[in-house]
Order: structure tokens, then C-alpha cells, then sequence
């Protein structure tokens, strides 16, 4: 049996939304993008949505946002995707990294507020949470919670500490599209919000992003920074600002209409194929299932994410089922462990305990809105042999 690490829901209808706009002419910059926008929107409750061309430039425009320049400091998580680190780094921001609940993954808000705390206190009490190696320090501008996997942050007490300080929020709600805080919309906690379309998402474009946000000034800028920093006024070849080529194009766009059209099937039958899992791996001693937190009202699954406990080793059960066929994956390996980090900003192992235990035993199994409970049944009967030998 073939068993794909991850595959895209396309259906018929994607297909001819698609090939509509190829015969239309319009391939940039037509309707496609106002009518995803204007969907998008209606689904979080938002007045604006803004497409990219991916997550990550949508990260980046955040953060211009928020004013970080070179040397201010934005708090995020160590266990990630590296993207959401390295937009902080585009503008010469330092990314200031706080540890994460042992249970999610996601970033401890009782850190968080403890970092903020001293990082504005400054001193010795600042140094704690700085990297080794930083350059010139400006001013603490914005956190910035990754919803891991699907799961959202614990966003009440983060949202308190930064409006207790003036501090921009970000989210990172990349792999959490349709879920919910507390019965709040994953998206809708923040001063702006970014969703990813990558074809492993609950919901995909191929390449592409979305921002939103609440504030009528910000979704200006971010449609004049996605479009070479023309504003709606300037004329086709004046530039108002330091802009970039993230625009988000027709065909893109397009399948994106229908996507999210269907982003209630795509989530049930993604919450559908966890259940078999959970079902399926709970007499597994050495296996522990993703858990979600009380604050979680409904979970968007973007990757089922076990964790390998000792004595089993997570790398030799992935490589024994890589050898039955079976792809797996590491998720995440720590940002502050990745070679550049290191060499630019001195991490080293031990200074995210808990990053770094979840980086050491997580693995990604299989996972999609199109796998079948048989499927399921093979990854686990081949999981199951692979912690038996």
C-alpha cells in the first residue's frame, strides 16, 4: 500500500475553477484575489483579508507592521517552523525565544510574561532572555505565538501582558485555520493573523497566504508592501515605499475560492482521520498521542504529531519505517538548534529544555483529508512493528 506523507484534497471543482482562469486573461491582479479576499474575511469575521504569495511573506509583512527594525526585539517560539523566526530576522529584528508548554508545544504564556517583564525592565534581568550572541539591543516591539500543528496558543494572557506594555501580537495561525480559542477564531486574537496554503494545509492555493487583521491602517499597507509599495492612488510605476513582489496570483487565488468553500469538509475529515489514529494507536505504550488543551474548542488538524518515548529511540523507529515504506517526519527540529541560529546567535543545546525534549521525540506521521482508515491501520501496524523490534 502507497501511503503519501501528506496529499492535497482536489476535487473537480478546483480543477475547473482553475482552468476558467486561464481563459480569461487575467492571471495577476484580477478578480480571483478580491473574491478569495472577500470570502476569507466573511469566514474569520474580520473587515480584511490580504493575499500573498505565502505565509512566510505574510509573516514578514507583519512584522514590518509592527515597526521592529535592527535590534528590537520580538518574543516567538523555538519550536516551529523556521519561518516564523526568520521573518523577525528580515526586517534585523532578533527573535527572542521563550519556551513552550510541555503538553502543546505551544509558547508558555507564563514565560512570555516573564520575559516581557524583564526585557522592559532592562539590565541583568533583560540579559536572562537574550540570546549570547545579539549586536545592539533596541526596543521589545511585538509577540508572537505559532499555533503548533493546528492548536491554538493560550492568546488571553498574552494578550494581557502586551496590552499591558504597548506590544504588538502576531499571530502565527499558519497551521490553524478553523480552529478556536475558547469558541474565538483562531486568526481573530491578535492585531493581525497569517494563514498558509502550502498543499499539506487543511486547506491549499499550491503556494500562498493570507493575512488578517481588524485595522483599516495596516490592510493599507499591506497591499501597498505585497505589490512593490504602490499605494491604490499612485500610478502604475510610482512607489510610495520599500515594497516586495508577494502578491498572490489568478490561479492561485482561484483555487483558494473553492478551498475555502469547502473548509468544513476538509476539516472533518482531517478530525475524522486523527480519531482513527487516536483509536488505533491508544494500546501503544511507548506512543503518546497529541492532547489538546481545555482552551481549545475545536481543533483543525494540520499534522498528527505522536511522540516517541524512551526506550524507544524516535530516529531508529523512523528509519524502521521509512525501510517498510512508511515516510515519517521529525516536527520541529528546534529553530534555536539550526546551524545558522547558532553560528549568529550562539544557542546551544539545554537552552530550551522543553523545545528541545519535544524536538528529540516528536514524530509526523502520515497525514490527509484523503487517507483511508486502512491506511491509518497500516501506519500503525508498521509503527507497531517497527517499536517491537
Amino acid at each position: 500500500m502507497s501511503i503519501p506523507m501528506s496529499s492535497p484534497d482536489i476535487t473537480a471543482a478546483e480543477i475547473a475553477a482553475v482552468n476558467q482562469v486561464l481563459q480569461t486573461g487575467y492571471l495577476s491582479i484580477g478578480p480571483q484575489i478580491v473574491a478569495f479576499e472577500q470570502a476569507m474575511a466573511r469566514y474569520v469575521g474580520l473587515p480584511h483579508a490580504i493575499g500573498v504569495n505565502s505565509g512566510t511573506s505574510g509573516l514578514h509583512l507583519c512584522c514590518i507592521a509592527t515597526g521592529a527594525r535592527d535590534g528590537d526585539l520580538v518574543i516567538t517560539t523555538p519550536f516551529s517552523f523556521i519561518a516564523s523566526a526568520n521573518s523577525i530576522l528580515y526586517e534585523r529584528a532578533i527573535p527572542v525565544f521563550v519556551d513552550v508548554d510541555p503538553v502543546t508545544g505551544n509558547i508558555d504564556p507564563q514565560l512570555v510574561a516573564e520575559a516581557v517583564h524583564d526585557l522592559m525592565r532592562g539590565g541583568a534581568a533583560a540579559t536572562r532572555w537574550l540570546p549570547r550572541r545579539h549586536g545592539s539591543i533596541g526596543t521589545l516591539k511585538a509577540i508572537m505565538p505559532v499555533h503548533a500543528f493546528g492548536q491554538p496558543a493560550d492568546m488571553d494572557p498574552i494578550n494581557t501582558v502586551a496590552a499591558e506594555y504597548g506590544l504588538y501580537v502576531i499571530e502565527d495561525a499558519c497551521e490553524a485555520i478553523g480552529s478556536t480559542y475558547k469558541g474565538r477564531m483562531a486568526g481573530t486574537l491578535s492585531d493581525a493573523a497569517v494563514f498558509a496554503f502550502y498543499p499539506n494545509k487543511q486547506m491549499t492555493t499550491g503556494e500562498g497566504g493570507m493575512i488578517v487583521t481588524p485595522h483599516d491602517e495596516w490592510a493599507t499597507l499591506f497591499r501597498s508592501l505585497r505589490n512593490q509599495g504602490r499605494d491604490v492612488f499612485d500610478a502604475w510605476l510610482n512607489h510610495t515605499r520599500l515594497g516586495y513582489n508577494y502578491r498572490l496570483d489568478e490561479l492561485s487565488a482561484a483555487l483558494g475560492v473553492v478551498q475555502l468553500s469547502r473548509i468544513e469538509e476538509l476539516i472533518a475529515r482531517r478530525s475524522q482521520v486523527a480519531a482513527w489514529y487516536h483509536e488505533q494507536l491508544a494500546d501503544l505504550e511507548l506512543v503518546e498521542c497529541p492532547q489538546l488543551s481545555p482552551h481549545t474548542t475545536r481543533m483543525s488538524w494540520f499534522v498528527y504529531v505522536v511522540r516517541i518515548l524512551p526506550p524507544a529511540n524516535r530516529n531508529t523507529v523512523m528509519q524502521r519505517l521509512a525501510a517498510a515504506g512508511i515516510p515519517s517526519r521529525p516536527y520541529f527540529t528546534p529553530i534555536h538548534l539550526q546551524p545558522f541560529y547558532q553560528e549568529r546567535f550562539g544557542y546551544e543545546r539545554g537552552d530550551f529544555p522543553i523545545t528541545e525534549r519535544l524536538g528529540d521525540v516528536s514524530l509526523a506521521l502520515p497525514f490527509s483529508s484523503v487517507m483511508s482508515e486502512a491506511q491509518v491501520s497500516e501506519v500503525v501496524e508498521r509503527l507497531r512493528a517497527a517499536l517491537t523490534a
